[in-house]
């Protein structure tokens, strides 16, 4: 059901209303899964470091994102990008311990806190961070592109339905029945 913008071809709005969820669905998996695939494929194109080509080929795009956490808060503690990136501690850990196997980072205590591991990245770490920052101004520069088609009315449109999609909830937990 490709139709232009604003054209009411047919005003069925259930069927509008089904042809959006169909899409979002595509979009949430192109998001998700060709996505990553696209981030990695870019940085191994635009890194020309042999050492860092080969950890890209195995690294997470959830491993990519506390390097950026760490690399933007460093020196940082892992309970600080726990926070950062609202994720669990245990993922966070997980993340670290293979980023330091991977030797993007390292990590030392506080002389005053022995238990408390505070990381940093490495040389190598730095320079897949810079990698990462460029493939995100990359990606924004092309949003903006894309959405700059579109007229002042339409954008204000999909900022109205983005805004409202975030405050709500698409679960009814049924708490409010009586």
């Amino acid at each position: 059901m490709n139709r232009p913008f604003g054209k009411d071809s047919y005003n069925d709005k259930e069927a509008i209303i089904l042809e959006l969820l169909t899409l979002s669905g595509k979009l949430i998996q192109k998001w998700n899964v060709e996505g990553d695939d696209e981030e990695i494929q870019w940085m191994l194109h635009h890194c020309t470091n042999p050492a860092l080509k080969e950890v890209l080929k195995e690294i997470t795009v959830s491993m990519l994102h506390v390097l950026e956490a760490i690399g933007q808060l460093e020196p940082v503690n892992g309970i600080t990008i726990s926070q950062k990136m609202n994720i669990p501690k245990g993922t966070v850990s997980k993340a670290t311990r293979r980023l330091a196997d991977k030797q993007l980072i390292n990590s030392s205590t506080r002389p005053n806190n022995k238990k408390e591991r505070i990381f940093h990245t490495t040389a190598l770490g730095k320079e897949l961070f810079y990698l990462h920052r460029d493939l995100h101004q990359e990606i924004e520069k092309n949003v903006i592109r894309f959405l700059s088609k579109y007229k002042q009315s339409e954008l204000d449109i999909l900022t109205r339905i983005t805004q409202d999609m975030l405050e709500t909830s698409w679960v009814d937990l049924g708490f409010d029945k009586k």
